[in-house]
């Protein structure tokens, strides 16, 4: 028998037409380039046979409703051509994003509160397939000093069975390298600016910070609804939650922490890249600081702050730009 390895392992994912029908994802169209893959191929809300008998022992559990859980990152880098979506965009889109495409510009996403999009995803695991549907999650957004810039992903999809097939051959020229977060390639940390959501992708005024970059989390809470004739995975409410640390001057270290007192909202902006067409931009209108501490690097005064992205109109709480 040959060995089954761990590295043998290929996800193909795509959006569906109707929610938990098999879009049929292709290797050559639809082929992940991932990191750090997890699988749970089958978790199941089992009821257990509590029998009276005349003995002792544990009695055995009938199978219930049962769902698939996958995380895995990808690099957050945008597709090489300006206004075309990078091969993560159906990623996102599942986790409650929506997508507008402006040619050669730019690739903008953001928020929705409904009408959902969803995966197929095929977890192809050295000869086992198991297969995903009606999948959604969550995504972290993480574009640190020193890393890929990257997003962190987590879904839940409905359980079908699993098969023994043959692992397919992908293709992933459609997956760009990205640019390390490094002084050289990342823009500072901007608060207080602006961002038009038409033209060339910029930030506008605002104050610029030395920062170890940035990294957002969506907050979705994603469950697994097991409803006769109505199974589905459901995103019932997010909160955008994230942590910068800035280099600070005394001054602006005291005016930051009275904006903390005072919950004062603040725009954060931050741009990643100096290729053109493989650029990232991420933006939030309106965020409150919170939870200020210390933080040093190599000796460094440095100071750490969460943040929390609230909405203004609706759904307009964050926006990712990419592909300018």
């Amino acid at each position: 028998m040959s060995d089954r390895l761990v590295r043998d392992a290929i996800i193909l994912s795509k959006l569906e037409t109707t929610y938990n029908t098999d879009a049929e994802p292709a290797a050559a169209t639809d082929t992940m380039q991932v990191s750090q893959w997890t699988l749970d191929p089958l978790n199941a809300q089992n009821p257990k046979r509590d029998l009276i008998r005349a003995f002792l022992g544990g009695a055995e559990e009938l199978v219930g409703d049962r769902y698939i859980a996958s995380q895995y990152s990808v690099e957050m880098v945008g597709s090489g051509t300006a206004g075309t979506a990078p091969p993560w965009a159906s990623q996102i889109m599942a986790c409650g994003f929506a997508e507008t495409l402006t040619e050669t510009t730019r690739a903008d996403y953001t928020l929705t509160s409904g009408d959902f999009d969803s995966l197929t995803n095929y977890y192809h695991d050295s000869g086992v397939k198991h297969l995903s549907t009606g999948t959604r999650g969550n995504a972290v957004f993480r574009v640190e000093l020193g890393d890929r810039p990257m997003i962190d992903l987590s879904f839940l999809g409905i359980h079908n069975a699993e098969s023994a097939a043959s692992q397919p051959s992908p293709t992933v020229t459609a997956w760009k390298q990205p640019q390390a977060v490094t002084n050289a390639n990342s823009a500072d940390v901007v608060l207080g600016c602006t961002h038009s959501t038409t033209g060339a992708p910029a930030l506008s005024s605002g104050t610029t910070y030395p920062s170890k970059g940035i990294r957002v989390d969506l907050g979705n809470v994603v469950n697994h609804v097991a409803l006769l004739g109505g199974e589905k995975i459901v995103i019932s409410q997010r909160e955008v939650v994230g942590e910068v640390t800035l280099e600070l001057t005394a001054a602006q270290e005291v005016t930051l922490l009275g904006m903390v007192r005072d919950a004062t909202l603040t725009s954060i902006g931050f741009v990643h890249g100096t290729v053109t067409g493989r650029k990232v931009l991420i933006f939030m209108p309106y965020c409150q600081l919170v939870q200020p501490r210390k933080a040093e690097e190599s000796g460094l005064r440095l100071t750490t702050f969460g943040f929390r992205a609230t909405p203004g109109a609706g759904n307009d709480e964050l926006r990712i730009v990419t592909s300018f």
